[in-house]
């Protein structure tokens, strides 16, 4: 699949990995609606990069749908989709204030596992009327975990629940979707300096930036994106967890 070729959806979309998802594929030549609850923000960088924009709840199905839709008038077809929309709240299981709050766990798994579904299983839907082209592919979905999934720390115990599920997606889809030819892939970010991490001061920053082998710094948003772009035209990746953290493990 070429990126100049390509109709891509991208969640989260309006800051972080996702906006520089959306950045990249459109600099590369593709077409890109860009999806995120934050209208304002989303519209802006739309007009900036001359994409489109849909106003979109990756939890609620007619929020999806309706995106979906408007994905498809305005692009003719929807050969990409990449789910960067999540949230990484933090609690212990028991802590001062007492258990975790149920309603964090489940809004947790809610966006950051529900909403990957979500936007997949109808994204999926509106690849399959695509036209194969000679290899049979129709479209690739990739979904956003977390190195967390893996090596989770204290107090994450709702974001690496729902990270693990999004890898736990992976390989079963890839296979739901084969005849389709529609590949399935994750990626599985380490510490990325986005809009949150950003927020925690260069003191913080520098003390993460430490933990990480080689090199030695948090990982630019820029190479999510090329690495998301780069799946999308390797059209034998499939069914795939790549980690891309600098070879951090977690303690």
């Amino acid at each position: 699949m070429q990126i100049t070729e390509t109709a891509a959806i991208v969640t989260g979309a309006a800051s972080g990995l996702g906006e520089a998802t959306a950045r990249h594929l459109v600099a590369q030549g593709a077409q890109v609606t860009l999806l995120d609850r934050d209208a304002a923000r989303g519209t802006a960088i739309a007009g900036e990069i001359g994409a489109s924009f849909a106003q979109t709840d990756v939890t609620d199905a007619a929020s999806v749908e309706e995106a979906v839709s408007l994905a498809i008038k305005r692009m003719g077809r929807i050969t990409a989709a990449i789910n960067c929309a999540g949230i990484a709240d933090a609690a212990k299981t028991v802590g001062r204030d007492g258990p975790h709050p149920l309603p964090l766990f489940t809004r947790t798994i809610d966006i950051n596992l529900v909403g990957t579904f979500n936007v997949a299983r109808l994204a999926a839907e509106a690849m399959q009327g695509n036209t194969a082209d000679e290899t049979g592919a129709r479209g690739v979905i990739i979904n956003t975990a977390s190195i967390a999934a893996f090596d989770g720390q204290k107090g994450q115990t709702a974001y690496a629940a729902s990270k693990g599920g999004v890898v736990g997606l992976c390989l079963p889809m890839a296979r739901d979707l084969a005849s389709s030819g529609i590949r399935v892939m994750t990626i599985a970010p380490g510490i990325f300096m986005t809009p949150m991490l950003a927020g925690l001061g260069e003191e913080v920053q520098a003390q993460l930036a430490a933990d990480v082998p080689c090199p030695p710094r948090l990982g630019d948003p820029a190479e999510f994106a090329a690495l998301a772009a780069f799946i999308i035209g390797a059209g034998y990746l499939n069914g795939e967890v790549i980690r891309i953290d600098g070879a951090l493990r977690m303690r």
